[in-house]
């Protein structure tokens, strides 16, 4: 049986208003998810209304992505989409954090 990879990307931006926030979620959605193999996709801006100690504050944007497979997320890395996306809003990224797991 194949593993799934859930890719979880969390950005903090330079621009961290809500129209920046905003922005980057609609390149995300532009560029990022209609790629084959994608069992699951969303992007959305943090919310702010969960304080609680546990909560990591220190994101504008989170992008969540399920993969069929690895290789389905290898082939995302390297596509023209991805790169698009990632040369178009990079300048604006003040961090960025991935987190890829099996599920």
């Amino acid at each position: 049986m194949t593993k799934q990879l859930a890719h979880m990307v969390f950005f903090k931006l330079k621009n961290s208003t809500d129209s920046g926030a905003k922005t980057l979620v609609e390149e995300c959605n532009r560029f990022l998810k209609a790629h084959a193999g994608v069992d699951y996709y969303s992007a959305g801006i943090h919310c702010q209304e969960l304080t609680r100690d546990v909560n990591d504050k220190d994101f504008d944007v989170a992008l969540h992505v399920v993969f069929a497979n690895k290789q389905h997320h290898d082939d995302y890395q390297v596509s023209a989409q991805h790169n698009e996306f990632i040369s178009r809003n990079k300048e604006n990224w003040q961090k960025v954090r991935v987190f890829d797991s099996y599920v």
